[in-house]
């Protein structure tokens, strides 16, 4: 994966990006929406349940399902003359007042920019839809396979409710970011459940986690906090699947196999850390007047966007691999470097 994204690496003063600029590359992996991937099947004949912490999970989202049709008040107006998040909490809307745009262009920024992140947010919950679809195949345990098909509800009703909202509510669904269609083809595509629950479960649910929480704690829209609480809660079942999942692999991996975990674990997550401001500025800033070339360096030296950015990665990603044993003292300070947080913990979970 490194080596295949090495090209789109650009050097910004001292911060290294995942810039993708050749359109004809983008448009090409935007493109490509058939994949043939390996598959595996596993039958179980054990009808009874076999992990009692999953069987429990699975209990768990039974219990709070939601209807996204009629659970939401969807006559809330949400307008780009209001601040539907805190100034503060936006990269665009930051931008457009250091350039001294007024306020109602600050305004129009951020409405952009939330719609931009909830658009990755809504691919990125297709392509848990398809890889839970995945991991019923090929999960050995009914316990797991019945979480996975729980889960793969729980993904269809995120996507529609982040389709209307976004289609409906802020107007533009964005397209997938290169670097994130690259990483979702992926993990849709590695061969083994180890990994696709590793980097879907643990790390993108997390991750999107991360990235709600943020958004509801600075909505001030009462639709977009409820959407986002009720989706987080799910998306926090979810993770927990996956480190539950990954705490029975760490218990006999060979420290070889660990190794490997801990080295895609940080590649995955770096690669995405240092490409979202850049795909932010060039995807949005060219309708403000701002050039992308000219802010990038800037912007990620900023304490404040560092801070941010940080923050959707150690909400629950990094103390999860933490604890997981994934982060070990051969990587902590490539972690601390990129601004990933690091290690909490040297033991496995138990």
């Amino acid at each position: 994966m490194k080596k295949q994204l090495e090209e789109h690496r650009r050097l910004f003063g001292n911060f290294e990006v995942v810039d993708f600029v050749d359109t004809d590359a983008i448009e090409a992996l935007r493109g490509h929406i058939t994949s043939d991937v390996p598959l595996k099947v596993n039958w179980t004949w054990e009808y009874g349940s076999e992990v009692a912490e999953l069987r429990n999970l699975y209990e768990k989202g039974k219990v709070n399902q939601w209807n996204a049709t009629t659970d939401l008040d969807w006559e809330t107006p949400v307008s780009k003359d209001e601040w539907v998040v805190a100034p503060e909490a936006t990269l665009m809307g930051q931008m457009c007042a250091m350039m001294g745009m007024d306020e109602a262009t600050q305004k129009a920024a951020a409405h952009d920019e939330l719609a931009y992140m909830l658009s990755q947010l809504l691919h990125g919950e297709q392509a848990a839809l398809q890889l839970c679809g995945q991991l019923t195949n090929m999960c050995e345990h009914l316990d797991s396979k019945s979480y996975a098909a729980s889960q793969v509800i729980d993904e269809a009703r995120h996507i529609e409710v982040f389709a209307k909202f976004v289609g409906e509510k802020l107007g533009t669904i964005y397209p997938i970011t290169p670097t994130i269609k690259f990483l979702l083809d992926e993990l849709l595509s590695v061969d083994t459940v180890q990994k696709k629950m590793l980097g879907m479960q643990c790390l993108f649910e997390g991750i999107a986690v991360g990235i709600m929480d943020s958004l509801r704690v600075e909505s001030r829209n009462p639709l977009l906090s409820e959407m986002l609480r009720r989706v987080e809660q799910d998306e926090s079942r979810h993770a927990a699947f996956g480190v539950l999942s990954m705490r029975r692999v760490v218990e006999t991996a060979a420290p070889e196999e660990m190794a490997e975990m801990e080295d895609w674990a940080y590649s995955l997550l770096e690669t995405l850390q240092s490409s979202l401001g850049a795909h932010i500025l060039r995807e949005l800033g060219p309708q403000y007047g701002i050039n992308a070339d000219d802010f990038i360096a800037p912007v990620l030296e900023d304490p404040n966007y560092q801070k941010l950015s940080c923050e959707i990665f150690t909400h629950t990603v990094v103390p999860n691999l933490s604890r997981l044993g994934l982060i070990t003292e051969r990587t902590d300070h490539l972690w601390k470097a990129a601004g990933l947080g690091g290690r909490i913990s040297t033991e496995r979970a138990a």
